[in-house]
């Protein structure tokens, strides 16, 4: 079975952690602090908080942020659902709002309809690595007096207008899961350029610890205090697994480049198909694709979906619009809500995409989709 992505390691990658298993730190160490100040270098030179997964991003995120109880959350059903779940476990509301048709991505008019004026954080997901259009959710963000958040945990090396993403919005949060632009087996970051939201993330993931006597209440306690003012929680991303990240990331632009020339060999090879859709750009993007959504018409995308697996193509759909998850639905969201998102999911096939696929797996890809949809 082809999968529809898979980590890319080499020798590097391996004496890195190696080295880390050999040093005096596992946990957080010298290998954290150089790991953020890659992400930052890549990210346009914001802050990098590391943490353990990209859910642990969000939940970061949305702390220094300062979510809770009585605030709104507008997002995108359009994602995996922690983007959503990470808002409502801080207490907020979710409100879902469309995305474009034609790329996935959140819609600008979409979510300015969706403000209220208890609209806290705007979060809005670069889908399959496609930026989504961050310049103006910042805007809109900002003028109604609210934070923008770019969930980029498909995006790490996608340009916007010659930016990288994670110079645009107040919060960045970055995955780097195995399938992602590159890896720490599990690990994330929130990125920003704001000091205090900095402040607050790195607090919220370390248990909220004060170690700093200058800001603790009972500094005289002794050398050993340490205080919490605020509760947080442990998403500390170990050494080991930040040392493979620093390794990875001196490869994420040849990781971009390679996903670039699947994406492109897979336009050539289906754009003249009967019945399906390739991926929608946007002039001002220079996507590192994560994903190659194709889209089934026609209502075949299971029929293809089931046709492509027993052909041993690993396909994938992302995403189930996230109000469909009974989690969401036990507290009242509906169906039929975000009809885009809904039709889009119900046409997406996530074609295999990674660095190491082989110029013939992507045409054996192609011939079994073409097979698949037209029989030939």
């Amino acid at each position: 079975m082809l999968p529809y992505g898979r980590q890319s390691v080499d020798d590097s990658d391996v004496e890195a952690v190696v080295a880390a298993l050999r040093s005096d730190w596992l946990t957080t160490g010298p290998a954290v602090e150089a790991f953020e100040r890659a992400v930052s270098a890549h990210v346009g030179g914001g802050a990098a908080v590391s943490v353990t997964s990209g859910t642990a991003a969000l939940h970061v995120a949305y702390a220094a942020a300062g979510v809770g109880p009585g605030d709104e959350v507008v997002t995108t059903p359009l994602t995996f659902v922690a983007t959503a779940a990470a808002a409502a476990l801080h207490g907020a509301t979710v409100v879902f709002a469309d995305v474009e048709a034609d790329t996935g991505n959140l819609d600008v008019e979409a979510a300015h309809a969706a403000l209220t004026d208890r609209t806290r954080v705007v979060a809005a997901v670069d889908y399959a690595g496609l930026p989504a259009s961050p310049e103006a959710f910042a805007a809109l963000a900002h003028e109604h007096g609210a934070l923008y958040l770019e969930d980029a945990a498909h995006s790490i090396g996608s340009l916007w207008r010659g930016r990288p993403v994670g110079s645009f919005a107040d919060l960045t949060t970055l995955s780097f899961f195995p399938t992602k632009n590159l890896t720490t087996a599990e690990g994330g970051a929130v990125v920003t350029s704001d000091p205090e939201l900095e402040r607050r993330a790195r607090g919220f993931k370390n248990h909220g610890l004060v170690r700093d006597p200058a800001l603790q209440r009972f500094p005289d306690e002794g050398p050993w205090h340490q205080e919490v003012h605020e509760f947080g929680l442990n998403y500390r991303l170990p050494d080991v697994l930040a040392a493979l990240g620093t390794s990875q990331l001196r490869r994420l632009e040849a990781f971009r480049a390679r996903r670039a020339e699947i994406h492109a060999r897979y336009d050539e090879g289906l754009r003249d198909l009967d019945g399906v859709l390739t991926p929608a750009r946007r002039t001002e993007a220079e996507p590192a694709w994560h994903l190659y959504p194709l889209r089934v018409l026609d209502g075949r995308r299971r029929e293809v979906f089931e046709a492509l697996r027993a052909a041993g193509i690993g396909v994938q759909v992302n995403y189930v619009p996230a109000y469909w998850h009974p989690v969401f639905a036990d507290l009242g969201y509906q169906r039929g809500q975000c009809p885009n998102a809904e039709a889009y999911y119900a046409q997406e096939i996530s074609l295999p995409l990674f660095p190491d696929l082989t110029d013939a797996q992507v045409d054996r890809v192609i011939d079994e989709v073409r097979r698949a949809v037209a029989g030939r």
